[in-house]
């Protein structure tokens, strides 16, 4: 028998650092929590785009389509691999937690009336360096948003 999620949290992630938000998200999962994360694309990291980009374009040559290893340029996707890379996923407790989470581009129509979170201390506003979204830094490696 399935044992049922204590709770549901909906999280705006709407000017949240993303590595920092993503620390919080998974220590929250492996408590037995289930998290939703909307306005994946407006999250934010820190430091200069060009070089970050840059980076980011030599990691993707890396691999094959076939063997490996996946690489995402969504920004749903490369925040919820981020929160997977801060949970034990190849155990049992890891893959659940990891099962736990949603994460949407914009807000889903379904989602629009919830009481939303905004996680307190990890805000871009108190960033005294450069930064940038995670849907521009998507963009810059290949998404396209369907615009």
């Amino acid at each position: 028998m399935q044992t049922m999620s204590k709770s549901v949290t909906i999280i705006n992630a709407d000017g949240l650092i993303l590595g920092r938000m993503a620390s919080v998200i998974a220590k929250r999962l492996l408590s037995d929590e289930e998290i939703i994360v909307v306005n994946a694309e407006k999250a934010v990291l820190s430091g200069k785009k060009k070089s970050k980009v840059i980076e980011a374009k030599r990691f993707l040559e890396v691999g094959h389509l076939e063997t490996g290893p996946v690489h995402y340029r969504r920004p749903d996707r490369i925040l919820r691999r981020t929160v997977r890379g801060m949970l034990p996923y190849k155990k049992a407790k890891g893959k659940k937690a990891y099962k736990r989470l949603k994460v949407f581009i914009g807000v889903p129509d379904k989602l629009k009336d919830q009481k939303m979170e905004t996680l307190f201390g990890v805000q871009a506003k108190k960033l005294t360096c450069s930064y940038f979204t995670l849907g521009e830094f998507a963009k810059e490696i290949g998404w396209s948003s369907g615009e």
